[in-house]
């Protein structure tokens, strides 16, 4: 079966790599090879910089009516074909295509609608002084910025970097993870057609060394925006610093789910905790692989849940009943299964999972594996240090307020947590105290797409979303007119 050469989108034209080279693309469900991608170079990248600088002054003169209709109109064409995105990044990632369908295409969609609209809405600064004189605040496009996401919500998070870069006026040379390419390339496409002027944006594929870096590197680039791990976020602001880039980095999470023994354990409430952990095979940055418990309700809640896991079907992602599929590549499986084969020798319980799962039929050499849940390991182990992101949680009890703090606190990750709770001072006193960027109560991933997003300590640097991308992707400069006195 010939297999599907994706493209670069370089000065608004697609093109392969400079040097012709090329990555194989698996399927994760079925572990063969269904695509490639160029292999792009520094080569690659330094074409689509200055096709981005060409393009960046006339971009940024553009009316921001005018940005905001190209934007609705990619939406719109985005919007028009969601069953084939989905199949697409179901394919290229792993994920059950039903989730695909339900979440990352609709939510790529409103990413590029809410930005198309918050640029037009925003409003500018302006401040009185009593010595007669007044300031307000312009604020313009950096010029060159670069964007680059990660494989585990492709689509999802390559617009949520793109759509305030492009809205604020700026042009864009973005990279999608080289490991699920796939739906950046063909949304690439379509903002050919969606009548977006040559250069403004570009997408260059590649792996994060080569492609990856050339673009932190670039002189000609502003800003980075970022989505992937710790490690990598570390080289990139080690990278950006002395270049005075301005950087934007959502990095990794061990984030808690705190259920307190009044908590309103409803089975709706009981289906999300399970989701917050299993959603997407675990591979979301937000989900909360830590579940720690009130003691007095342990043992009760424990037989509940693991009988929610164990209900859990992993299967063929394009299966419309399946709840998990694939986790991302061979690397990834066998990272996973090393992290539960470390629990196992700390000393944990596998009381659900921990082993790979072989399905019949197409997925006969697929990379699945059990939905696993393992207690017993204190909070400082690795395994409830070090993040996985895979379908693994664990569970911890804990006695008081207090002692549920200590061990959400307790990692060098702050991106998110969630806390069930029917007190209301507790749920508000507790929230405060946590040390992450978001804290749901009696809910997960219940998001605003007008609210600050990000995390503190390991989890990064900066915020997303709403009006602080807004201003991430431009410069302010404060003009003060003095008429006189009053």
């Amino acid at each position: 079966m010939p297999r599907t050469r994706l493209a670069n989108l370089i000065d608004g034209r697609l093109q392969g790599p400079l040097d012709d080279h090329w990555i194989d693309v698996h399927e994760p469900a079925t572990g063969a090879v269904f695509a490639q991608c160029p292999d792009s170079t520094a080569a690659d990248v330094h074409a689509a910089v200055y096709a981005a600088q060409r393009a960046a002054p006339g971009w940024g003169a553009t009316s921001t009516d005018e940005r905001a209709r190209l934007i609705n109109r990619l939406a719109d064409l985005l919007e028009a074909r969601l069953d084939e995105f989905a199949a697409l990044e179901s394919r290229d990632s792993g994920k059950p295509v039903a989730l695909a369908r339900r979440l990352d295409i609709p939510r790529a969609v409103s990413n590029l609608r809410f930005f198309a609209a918050a640029i037009v809405a925003w409003e500018s600064q302006s401040h009185a002084m009593e010595a007669g004189a007044i300031n307000y605040t312009l604020r313009h496009p950096l010029g060159v910025v670069g964007c680059i996401s990660p494989w585990n919500l492709p689509l999802y998070l390559f617009t949520w970097k793109i759509a305030p870069a492009l809205a604020t006026g700026n042009a864009v040379v973005a990279k999608p993870s080289e490991i699920t390419p796939c739906t950046a390339a063909l949304l690439g496409e379509l903002s050919i057609e969606a009548g977006f002027p040559p250069g403004v944006l570009n997408i260059v594929q590649g792996r994060g060394p080569t492609t990856g870096q050339a673009i932190v590197e670039h002189p000609v680039i502003k800003a980075i925006s970022f989505t992937g791990s710790t490690r990598t976020g570390a080289s990139i602001a080690a990278t950006a610093a002395p270049q005075f880039k301005k950087i934007s980095l959502e990095l990794g999470g061990k984030n808690p789910a705190i259920v307190f023994a009044d908590a309103d354990l409803t089975d709706e409430h009981m289906n999300t905790i399970v989701r917050s952990g299993f959603s997407n095979q675990g591979e979301i940055c937000l989900c909360g692989s830590r579940l720690l418990v009130q003691r007095s309700i342990y043992e009760n809640f424990r037989e509940c849940y693991l009988a929610k896991v164990q209900a859990l079907r992993v299967g063929d992602p394009q299966d419309t009943s399946s709840d998990l599929g694939a986790v991302v590549s061979r690397e990834h499986f066998d990272k996973v299964m090393r992290c539960i084969a470390q629990a196992r020798e700390e000393g944990g319980r596998i009381l659900c999972g921990g082993d790979a799962i072989k399905l019949g039929g197409r997925c006969a050499d697929g990379w699945f594996i059990a939905p696993t849940v393992i207690e017993g390991l204190a909070n400082d182990a690795l395994t409830n240090q070090q993040e996985i992101f895979g379908p693994v949680v664990t569970l911890i009890p804990f006695d008081d307020d207090a002692e549920a703090i200590a061990l959400a606190n307790g990692t060098g990750y702050g991106l998110a947590a969630s806390l069930w709770t029917r007190d209301l001072s507790r749920a508000h006193r507790l929230g405060a105290q946590l040390e992450f960027g978001i804290v749901w109560i009696n809910c997960w991933l219940l998001r605003d797409l007008r609210t600050p997003f990000g995390g503190s300590k390991q989890s990064g640097v900066g915020r997303e979303g709403g009006v602080e991308a807004l201003r991430f992707f431009t410069e302010p400069r404060n003009i003060c007119i003095h008429y006189g006195e009053p």
